[in-house]
């Protein structure tokens, strides 16, 4: 699924009940299907598998950070 777009009109999360990306309303706590009001999630199972396999592969391409990247930029700002 494309997650590009910004606007909250067009946001969407996964309704398991009713198995597809749905507009939503959210609480503190929770967000809920406006078709079934049941409670929803970011990703459905197979997208968050896709997900996490990405950015594991994207790990393990970069490598982590340098270790003296961070500290360098403290020494130029101050």
């Amino acid at each position: 699924m494309d997650r590009t777009t910004s606007d909250f009109r067009s946001d969407r999360k996964w309704c398991p009940a009713c198995d597809t990306y749905v507009p939503f309303l959210m609480s503190i706590d929770a967000s809920f299907c406006v078709e079934c009001g049941g409670e929803v999630r970011l990703f459905s199972k197979d997208d968050w598998e896709r997900f996490e396999a990405k950015m594991e592969a994207r790990k393990k391409r970069r490598g982590g950070r340098p270790a003296g990247r961070r500290s360098a930029r403290r020494r130029d700002s101050a």
